[in-house]
């Protein structure tokens, strides 16, 4: 067999095992982790900066964002509530007269897990794809991102480590590496969901494997995303200063590698943002993560660029150099295809509108995002925009920039295709559902079913009971 195989077939094996230990256990596996990668931080913030040339500080934050996410994850499993545990009696007087029914959610199995390239640690070896992943019981096996092959390795020897310590089989965690491994990860019979951070045409050709197995599984792509900015003309009016200065530093965040990264902002006539914002593009060309980024990068520009009607207003010198473009909603419209591509990097296209109907006319054409954000005066009515930005996106934002996302219950990291292909958030404590069944037990003797759906609840979790929310102990 080869090293895909046998930690699919170890995984698989163990499976069972994992999925019957405690949350408890699986808090203390979460913590674990956490522990041995705070440890060991200098050494991996280390092999981080010298694979990705991301500045320590940065790196220093998401690693702490990294471990601080596997310690709520096991706060979560502890808590319960992410189990949606139902009980409902039998009811002869129900129509139809109903049985004994008590269902709650159960790992899926072993699941395979694509690192991605900008995040090296929040969404890679140890990210919340793993962290929600193993909070569910499920084993998981991560495909490492060719951008940070040391560190990924060096971060699997130390969940690796946990895992051991936790007195848990080594089948609960692997690593492979290579884009063929990957593929073969993805065929593999015992696997039974994969997920992906990163392009549309990667993450679509993962899916229609994934969907084209003799027994398809789910994938969860997390894949492009143009986060449009909305900003009204009394904004514009009122603080088009303030507005210039923190749309400079969202887009050009991290080199603009961040999937949340504002590519489009609607823009009235005459705005002073378009006036102020020219001046705080940097001159300096940022070093992306990997030579494909940068190539893409400029591939995607070029063409944005080369459209007649489209302004450079800032940057665009160097290879990797920001960019500021800018054009009429018009000219947008009559060539959608290629200005609302997503260009992965420091770039941000400025889209002038005339009037309310005219933005509209381009929010209609806007393809499914992560973010969308709206930035309004109290004079403003918002009612239809907030509206029509709700279905456009997961999350909305009403004040700041969409660059950062909190990890917590209410986060919502997902959109409509193609900031998604599913309903679920990436990020947050709901991201566990991802990795997670329903099943129903009908009529079950007390003795068969879960701790977790007998009556007496002896672990105390948040429960609905004969139709009521009952809280947890």
């Amino acid at each position: 067999m080869n090293d895909v195989q046998e930690l699919v077939t170890r995984a698989d094996e163990v499976a069972p095992e994992f999925a019957a230990t405690s949350a408890a256990e699986r808090r203390a596996l979460l913590r674990g982790i956490a522990d041995v990668m705070d440890a060991g931080a200098d050494e991996l913030v280390t092999i981080a900066g010298e694979e990705t040339a991301l500045p320590e500080a940065r790196l220093r934050g998401e690693l702490a964002r990294t471990t601080w996410q596997l310690r709520k994850f096991g706060d979560a499993v502890v808590e319960g509530s992410y189990l949606e545990a139902v009980v409902d009696h039998a009811d002869p007087s129900d129509v139809p007269p109903r049985p004994d029914l008590r269902r709650m959610l159960r790992p899926l199995g072993p699941v395979a897990m694509f690192a991605a390239s900008n995040f090296p640690f929040a969404f890679s070896v140890a990210g919340g794809d793993t962290a929600s992943a193993l909070a569910a019981g499920c084993p998981v096996i991560v495909k490492a991102h060719s951008g940070h092959p040391r560190l990924s390795r060096r971060t699997a020897e130390l969940v690796s480590a946990a895992v051991e310590a936790a007195g848990l089989p080594a089948g609960v965690f692997g690593l492979v590496e290579g884009f063929e491994q990957g593929l073969a990860l993805v065929d593999a019979e015992p696997i039974e969901a994969v997920s992906f951070t990163g392009s549309v045409a990667g993450g679509r050709a993962l899916l229609d494997r994934c969907t084209a197995r003799p027994r398809p599984i789910p994938f969860f792509g997390e894949l492009g995303s143009l986060n449009p900015v909305v900003v009204t003309a009394a904004a514009d009016a009122a603080r088009g200063d303030e507005l210039a200065a923190g749309l400079a530093g969202s887009f050009q965040l991290g080199a603009g590698q961040f999937c949340t990264k504002p590519g489009l902002v609607l823009v009235p006539q005459g705005s002073r943002l378009i006036q102020e914002l020219p001046a705080q593009v940097a001159e300096e060309e940022p070093t992306m993560l990997t030579e494909r980024i940068a190539e893409g990068f400029a591939t995607g520009r070029a063409a944005a660029t080369a459209v007649d009607g489209v302004e450079v207003l800032a940057g665009g010198g160097g290879a990797t150099a920001p960019t500021l473009l800018a054009t009429d909603a018009s000219v947008l419209l009559a060539n959608a295809e290629v200005l609302l591509e997503e260009v992965f990097g420091p770039l941000t296209l400025l889209v002038r509108y005339a009037d309310a109907a005219e933005r509209e006319s381009v929010l209609a054409e806007l393809p499914g995002s992560l973010t969308a954000t709206l930035h309004a005066e109290d004079s403003d009515d918002i009612d239809g925009l907030v509206d029509r930005l709700g279905r456009l996106a997961g999350r909305v934002l009403f004040a700041g920039w969409p660059t950062g996302v909190a990890v917590s219950w209410a986060q919502h990291h997902g959109g409509p295709w193609p900031a998604t292909n599913t309903q679920h958030t990436s990020v947050g404590m709901t991201s566990i559902r991802r990795f997670l069944r329903p099943v129903a037990y009908q009529d079950a003797p007390e003795r068969a079913l879960p701790p977790e759906l007998r009556d007496d609840n002896p672990l105390g979790i948040p429960r609905r009971v004969d139709g009521r929310l009952v809280p947890g102990a």
